[in-house]
């Protein structure tokens, strides 16, 4: 396997089923790719993600990622919820993008949502946030509370943070670097 995460887009779901993940986002499987090419055509374009094979990560879960830069654009907590429903599964959904430090989350569980929250670092205003951060959150730097308006309050969060939350919640894809993979990388498209 290789790892993604910096500057992309992805999506958790605690699935072994890939095609059935696939099915439910509604895209179209154009097969098996090797793990570089399709990790560049996901992050190059904006009508392609790759799907993973089933990953063991936290929870002794079992979790499928699709990752792309659509993603960034696309995805938003209605689509979490929805896929959720559909799958009757867990669904996470992770961003981060340096360029304007903006970092997002979310989680959904059997169709509901239990967290949202995005921040944008150039100008360290919390641009989302429902439901409460659990202790994961907590450890990346989260207040048990958003601050009411005007009310200043120094969060600081990076691309690290969200790959640490990535991995308390499901799995870190930046850690899958040279670990072996359960089956074949599959690119999809919109």
């Amino acid at each position: 396997m290789i790892g993604f995460g910096r500057k992309q887009a992805w999506l958790a779901v605690r699935s072994d089923d890939p095609t059935a993940v696939i099915g439910a986002l509604g895209l179209l499987d154009l097969g098996v790719v090797g793990w570089r090419d399709g990790l560049d055509l996901a992050h190059l374009t904006d009508d392609r993600v790759a799907v993973t094979p089933p990953i063991a990560g936290a929870r002794d879960g079992t979790w499928v990622l699709v990752v792309g830069r659509r993603l960034l654009t696309t995805v938003d907590a209605p689509e979490v919820v929805a896929l959720s429903v559909a799958l009757g599964t867990e669904v996470q959904y992770f961003a981060t993008h340096r360029v304007g430090e903006i970092h997002r989350w979310g989680r959904a569980v059997d169709g509901v949502l239990v967290r949202d929250f995005g921040f944008l670092g150039e100008s360290g205003e919390v641009i989302r946030w429902r439901g409460d951060p659990d202790d994961a959150e907590r450890a990346v730097g989260l207040p048990l509370d958003l601050p009411p308006r005007g009310v200043d309050v120094d969060i600081l969060l990076g691309e690290g943070d969200v790959m640490r939350l990535a991995a308390a919640w499901s799995v870190d894809p930046t850690s899958l670097e040279g670990k072996p993979a359960s089956g074949p990388l599959h690119i999809a498209a919109a």
